[in-house]
């Protein structure tokens, strides 16, 4: 977004949507401020519910809103990032529309999610396609896209750990008003929309196996607005509640806070893909729960396991193990070398998408 707000040949145009408005979760539209940037359009999609119904309505609304935002913004492409459901809503409005979309991220497998679906749905309604690594470009190709429409540009979350300043230990504690102590662990937990264990049962293994390691101070942040995420964040207030002084709970930490405490942590546990992605590039070990990213790339600091307290427990033990600890020192990340803002904004100049010739046209 910098990029292109940089660029005197670009104009960009920001509509925020989903959790962003939800002071549930933060009102962290105010953080997209706050860098600088003007909302050009506010699409409220989000129910007051977390049931699969619920998460089909916003999905709806969702359509209706930013069939609304694109109208009236006209855009000449939208860009879209990932494969969570709001962006299912707007890829929908923008291929009624007759918009071309750049889609960021595609190509990846998560097997346990109804991401994956998503992802390739989004996929096939684009028109420009920026991937992680070179298995997900020949995915998006097989899937019968044009070649030459997909390119390899790594991951873009690694750029924050380059761009941005984050905090230091001291700094960090200070920010969050919690000592991390002698260990620490950063806890990210997903309901897992296809998993074969039910997230209640799952998050409670988890929580039994996190007791077998009081010597580990805990930072949680809490769910998205996914099926279930609700009870996942009780089930974390009530075991944060029991616990004072070593457990710390955030709705939501912030890319400057969340990345900071990824570096300065022993390890992450739970089933996010900044434990695929990010954590590797920070050095930092993950314990990696259940299905939900099975079937993306992963270093070799990660460690998968199941959704048992054994499982997990086990995990724990082999990633605060002092020998691994010194090999994720030594881990590279499979996911580029955080430079990807600047060719994505190079390509959508220079991609024939960005035209005046008709949708149907390309």
């Amino acid at each position: 977004m910098k990029e292109i707000d940089s660029d005197p040949e670009l104009q960009i145009q920001v509509v925020v949507t989903g959790m962003h408005l939800s002071p549930e979760f933060g009102l962290t539209y105010r953080q997209i401020e706050e860098d600088g940037f003007v909302i050009d359009a506010k699409v409220e999609m989000l129910l007051s519910s977390d049931t699969a119904v619920a998460v089909s309505k916003s999905i709806g609304l969702g359509v209706i809103g930013f069939a609304d935002a694109l109208e009236r913004l006209k855009p000449d492409i939208v860009v879209l990032l990932g494969d969570r459901y709001e962006i299912l809503a707007a890829a929908q409005a923008a291929l009624v529309a007759r918009i071309p979309v750049a889609h960021i991220h595609g190509g990846e497998t998560t097997e346990g999610a109804i991401d994956e679906s998503i992802r390739h749905a989004v996929t096939k309604m684009s028109r420009l396609h920026f991937v992680a690594a070179e298995p997900y470009r020949a995915r998006v190709i097989q899937m019968g896209e044009a070649p030459e429409s997909v390119v390899n540009v790594g991951a873009l979350g690694l750029e924050n750990l380059m761009r941005l300043k984050l905090l230091g230990r001291e700094e960090l504690e200070q920010s969050i008003d919690f000592r991390l102590g002698q260990r620490c662990l950063l806890v990210t937990y997903h309901p897992a929309t296809l998993g074969s264990v039910e997230p209640k049962g799952a998050m409670q293994a988890l929580l039994d196996a996190l007791d077998c390691f009081p010597e580990c101070n805990l930072i949680f942040t809490k769910p998205n607005s996914d099926t279930n995420g609700r009870i996942i964040s009780y089930m974390i207030d009530e075991y944060a509640r029991h616990r004072p002084g070593r457990v710390s709970v955030f709705t939501s930490m912030g890319q400057v806070r969340y990345l900071s405490a990824m570096l300065c942590v022993d390890a992450v546990i739970g089933n996010s893909s900044s434990g695929i992605i990010e954590a590797p590039a920070c050095k930092t070990a993950t314990v990696n729960i259940g299905e939900r990213q099975s079937g993306r790339l992963k270093a070799k600091s990660i460690v998968d396991c199941g959704e048992t307290t054994e499982s997990i427990k086990a995990a724990i033990e082999q990633v605060l193990l002092p020998s691994f600890q010194d090999e994720v020192a030594g881990v590279e990340s499979v996911y580029g070398s955080g430079q990807s803002a600047a060719a994505i904004k190079d390509h959508l100049k220079q991609a024939d998408i960005c035209c005046t010739k008709p949708f149907y046209d390309l």
